[in-house]
């Protein structure tokens, strides 16, 4: 690999780090904010899917156009939008002014998520490829793992802190990203259509990558992403009043867990593909997925769920980049369009997971990851059906 590819993929990876941790930021302050403003639950949970709604709404639309403008600009934007979107949130008290700047959020991370893997698969080759978006996966994830705890401490300074440090950081970012991240066609190995040839119209490029493998992993990431959220929305809760879990508990599982995830997503994310290939990753996690959210339901113990929920956890942190990967093959002429589907389908399990648990765990604690685990079978025998040639 290059060094001029090297550096901007660390560039890459930081901004997608920086947005991710800005997103989960706000979780810890949530209930400052509500109590400080006299709002009610129902204005929460309207900022928090705002932000969710307006992801699923731009991703594929902005996927787009950077496929036609370029990568650079759109990142620029993005992190500009993300700064603003911090900033906002930390001068104003207004309930109005929450939600702007919570759909001006969820607009940056519409352009910066989807847009630094799509530049990612751009200026990689495939076998490189697993190695880099594992990273990229890392800091999505790092990212939304590390948020609500910085936000925590820096709330205790004053509990708009975490906004002013994030906007700053969001327009360091910012001028990182203009001056130092190399001109695409400095990156780009190859060009689409040669020469910056404008790609084929929307349906057409639509057609060309919704292939029954595309759709299928397309399908498998509203799933993954469903079962994520509908598994970790309601963990705190399901231990605590099924397994008797203290807060102490839940934070060392949660804490293992995000070690872990950081170690195979960097590590051994890049050895897996290449010993399993990405088809058959994807469905030894789902089966892992699926073995792990019964063994909870049958547990007798906590050392029993803890082990099982990390296992749980670490198979839905490998499904994403694998299944990401695998998605980068398909299509390398439109890996906007691609990433900008990938998010928006992500960002519909994550406001619909948490719904629905909620909605099951009211009728009886098991509901939810009965649930759970039958989208999870059902999505391992589905990956028999997708076609992977080997390299």
């Amino acid at each position: 690999m290059r060094k001029v590819t090297k550096r901007a993929i660390l560039i890459l990876v930081l901004s997608e780090f920086l947005v991710c941790l800005g997103i989960s930021l706000v979780i810890p302050v949530m209930p400052f904010i509500k109590n400080e403003l006299h709002l009610t639950a129902t204005d929460m949970g309207i900022m928090t899917s705002l932000f969710a709604f307006t992801q699923f709404v731009a991703s594929p639309i902005i996927g787009r156009v950077s496929d036609r403008l370029g990568r650079k600009p759109v990142l620029v934007i993005g992190l500009f939008l993300y700064m603003l979107s911090e900033f906002l949130f930390a001068i104003t008290n207004y309930l109005w002014m929450f939600n702007i700047s919570r759909i001006v959020g969820g607009l940056s991370a519409a352009m910066v998520v989807p847009t630094a893997m799509a530049m990612a698969a751009d200026i990689t080759t495939p076998l490189q490829r697993a190695k880099v978006i594992g990273w990229l996966s890392a800091a999505f994830s790092g990212g939304l793992i590390l948020g609500p705890g910085l936000g925590g401490l820096l709330a205790k300074i004053d509990y708009k802190a975490p906004f002013w440090v994030a906007g700053v950081m969001g327009l360091l970012s910012m001028i990182a990203m203009a001056m130092l991240l190399p001109a695409e066609k400095d990156l780009v190995h190859h060009h689409q259509q040669d020469s910056g040839q404008l790609p084929s119209n929307w349906r057409a490029d639509l057609r060309k990558i919704l292939t029954r493998s595309a759709v299928l992993l397309f399908i498998m990431i509203l799933i993954s992403s469903f079962g994520l959220q509908g598994f970790e929305s309601i963990y705190s809760i399901y231990v605590n009043e099924v397994f008797q879990f203290s807060l102490n508990d839940i934070a060392i599982v949660l804490t293992f867990n995000g070690i872990i995830s950081l170690f195979f997503q960097v590590v051994l994310f890049d050895r897996l593909v290449i010993w399993l290939q990405e088809t058959r990753l994807i469905r030894y996690c789902f089966f892992l997925g699926f073995a792990g959210t019964v063994w909870i339901m049958m547990a007798h113990s906590k050392l029993e769920v803890m082990i099982a929920t990390l296992i749980v956890f670490t198979a839905f942190d490998l499904l994403r980049p694998a299944i990401t990967t695998l998605l980068t093959k398909m299509s390398p002429d439109n890996q906007g369009l691609l990433n900008g589907l990938n998010m928006s389908l992500t960002s519909v399990g994550n406001v619909i997971g948490p719904i629905i648990s909620g909605s099951l765990l009211d009728w009886n604690y098991h509901y939810p990851y009965m649930v759970v685990a039958i989208f999870l079978l059902l999505s391992f025998a589905t990956t028999y059906s997708i076609k992977q040639r080997r390299n």
